[in-house]
C-alpha cells in the first residue's frame, strides 16, 4: 500500500482523497487557509529544498523551517521539496 505526503507539511496519508479533504497548517497562504497538496516525487532518503539546495531527512522537517533563499524574500517562506 502506497503512502502519500503533503508537499507543504510532510504529513503522511493513506490516500489522496483523505489528504486533499483536510486543511494544512503549513499552507503557503497561511495556517488552515488551504488544503493539503500531494508531493509528486518519490519517497527518498533525503529531500533537497528547491530554492536553496539544503538537504533534509524528511519533508516534515524541511517544511517547518524558513528558507533564506525563498522567492518571496529572505525568511519569508518555508523550504519546499524539489522533485
Amino acid at each position: 500500500m502506497e503512502d502519500f505526503y503533503c508537499k507543504y507539511c510532510g504529513q503522511r496519508f493513506a490516500s489522496i482523497r483523505s489528504m486533499t479533504g483536510m486543511w494544512c497548517h503549513r499552507h503557503p497562504d497561511g495556517p488552515n487557509k488551504g488544503k493539503h497538496a500531494p508531493y509528486e516525487g518519490k519517497v527518498k532518503q533525503s529531500y533537497t529544498c528547491r530554492f536553496c539546495g539544503q538537504q533534509f531527512t524528511s519533508i516534515m522537517s524541511m517544511t517547518g523551517m524558513w528558507c533564506h533563499r525563498h522567492p518571496n524574500g529572505q525568511n519569508k517562506g518555508k523550504h519546499e521539496p524539489a522533485l
